[in-house]
């Protein structure tokens, strides 16, 4: 029995016993809260539930945590169910109701923890969207693994994800950046306000290699040629990149079809027809601050240039007219004003603000002998994605990028994660799968099969954590969909790693060396194959190998 069905079970019982009382039920909450008592004497489990609503149902509640604890010790599933406190019940389980968790892993294998709790939303998940005018910093290579994470955690609880990358070839960043190979090109020093690095050079050698005759020509179609050619291969090293860490678009939207395709006009036609756009002082600006952002924005300035912001605006339109009802933007520490002018321009337009949600990535830091590295695009000292995998491989990189609330800062010590030890997490986890793997081919040499296992001997006192850890695993995958915080599972790996060690420390699983397999061998080995079926599927979830020896 998973924390989920105990949850549904008291909220039944409660249901009974207060329809047996003549008293509210319709006070009980949708979802009755279970937790694990921090104290293991005090039982598997606990609720408030009686603390929550007796008053609201007319009873006091001690006295209703009595009546239901009385009920639910008449179930099979309940061992014990006693009173503590002000109006607690804690829980203990009936063994074969805790194996059942057992039973209920080993036969969903990779599909335990999935849900259709999101079954019917579409959504657009845009991240990454790093400008094409250098490599990869460590700042969109956090998106990189936050994003794809998020992307698969949603999938599993039953959402249409679409993964999209926006790929920003308009404006003066793309201009600056042409500007730079053009200088490069012709020998002369980086502009002042353009890009420097190796990079650049590469690039721009890598275009005249390409048209030896790109230099000649007016100075503005040589600069065209430069951006156009230049875009183009800086974003497919970028897209090479992002392959090669194991992850991947649905989308690659392109800025400047918003412009080409006239979907900018369009929205500012619309704007302009609800009011929601006014003219002042020589610019066009859009009502946001009606629509709960700080002030009104330029949506086109006094020149008649559009804004940057028009394409935000004419991006928002064009992500729900494709079909989604929910769209996720996953943007840097630097982009909290987006929060309100993208739900504004939502609202402006037409579409619930609510289905606008804006996750703001706080700052990588690489530590090297307990120092940060510095970067900077622009000067060429860029810490990139490939400096990143290099130091500490893919899987390292994606899982301490990923374990982290993205609302933190993340600091990645080089001696740390690239330790063989305890202390290095991805290093424990994975070791723990491998360890899980190792066992599972002993077994097989000494004939221990999990065939019908009494799943009900499993009564120690570890063996019991261990379950109680793997009936978490779909609640876990529930609310970091909910919450978009992926991080949790990396967390909650974790704690299923050092739970299973306890429980390997504590309890033979094979037989020694000359004894008979015996019915409690089997049981416990199908709590191992368990135990690695949820490690391979939350490390999966997060992005990171499973690797079976090490």
């Amino acid at each position: 029995m998973t924390p989920a069905d105990l949850s549904q079970l008291i909220k039944d019982t409660a249901t009974t016993v207060l329809a047996q009382r003549e008293l509210d039920a319709s006070v009980l909450p949708e979802v009755v809260t279970v937790e694990r008592p921090r104290n293991p004497k005090h039982g598997d489990y606990a609720s408030n539930i009686a603390l929550q609503v007796a008053k609201k149902a007319g009873a006091n509640p001690r006295e209703f945590a009595t009546w239901l604890a009385e009920a639910l010790a008449q179930n099979a599933a309940i061992d014990e169910a006693e009173i503590a406190g002000p109006g607690f019940v804690n829980i203990r389980l009936a063994a074969d109701a805790q194996g059942e968790i057992v039973a209920k892993v080993l036969r969903e294998g990779q599909e335990y923890g999935n849900s259709d709790a999101l079954h019917g939303q579409r959504i657009n998940l845009e991240f990454v969207s790093a400008n094409p005018t250098g490599p990869i910093h460590l700042g969109g290579t956090r998106w990189a693994a936050v994003g794809d994470s998020l992307g698969r955690v949603l999938e599993a609880s039953g959402a249409e994800v679409t993964r999209e990358y926006y790929f920003n070839d308009h404006g003066g960043q793309i201009n600056r950046f042409a500007r730079s190979l053009v200088a490069d090109a012709q020998g002369e020093p980086t502009p002042e306000d353009g890009y420097g690095g190796s990079y650049i050079h590469e690039i721009a050698a890598a275009i005249m290699d390409k048209d030896p005759s790109a230099l000649t020509g007016e100075p503005a179609a040589v600069q065209e040629k430069f951006r156009a050619l230049g875009v183009d291969m800086m974003f497919e090293q970028i897209k090479n990149s992002l392959k090669e860490f194991g992850v991947e678009f649905d989308v690659y939207f392109h800025e400047n079809s918003l412009y080409e395709s006239g979907a900018v006009e369009r929205a500012i036609s619309t704007l302009r027809d609800n009011d929601n756009l006014y003219e002042a002082d020589g610019a066009w600006w859009l009502r946001a601050e009606k629509f709960g952002d700080d002030k009104d924005r330029v949506v086109i300035k006094s020149d008649g240039d559009h804004a940057y912001i028009a394409g935000d605006i004419a991006y928002v339109a064009d992500k729900f007219d494709r079909g989604h009802n929910l769209a996720i933007y996953m943007l840097g520490a630097d982009h909290h004003g987006y929060i309100g002018r993208l739900r504004a321009a939502a609202q402006a337009l037409g579409y619930d603000p609510e289905n606008v949600e804006v996750l703001i990535g706080q700052l990588v830091n690489l530590l090297r002998d307990g120092k940060p590295v510095r970067m900077s695009k622009r000067a060429g000292t860029v810490i990139t994605l490939e400096d990143l995998v290099e130091a500490i491989g893919i899987d390292g990189a994606r899982y301490s990028l990923v374990r982290s609330s993205v609302d933190t800062s993340v600091d990645i010590d080089l001696a740390l994660w690239t330790a063989q030890s305890a202390d290095n997490p991805v290093y424990y986890v994975q070791y723990g799968h491998a360890r899980l793997c190792s066992i599972e081919r002993k077994a097989a040499e000494l004939g221990v099969s999990v065939d019908d296992p009494d799943l009900g001997m499993l009564v120690h006192d570890k063996e019991g954590d261990l379950i109680r850890t793997l009936g978490e695993f779909p609640e876990v995958v529930a609310t970091a969909a909910q919450l978009r915080e992926p991080h949790r599972i990396a967390r909650y790996v974790e704690d299923l790693a050092a739970t299973f060690h306890r429980f390997y420390d504590q309890c033979q699983i094979l037989p020694k060396a000359g004894e008979q397999a015996e019915p409690i061998h089997s049981a416990r080995l199908a709590l191992a194959r368990a135990t690695r079926q949820v490690l391979r599927n939350g490390l999966t979830m997060v992005g990171v190998s499973a690797p079976e020896r090490m």
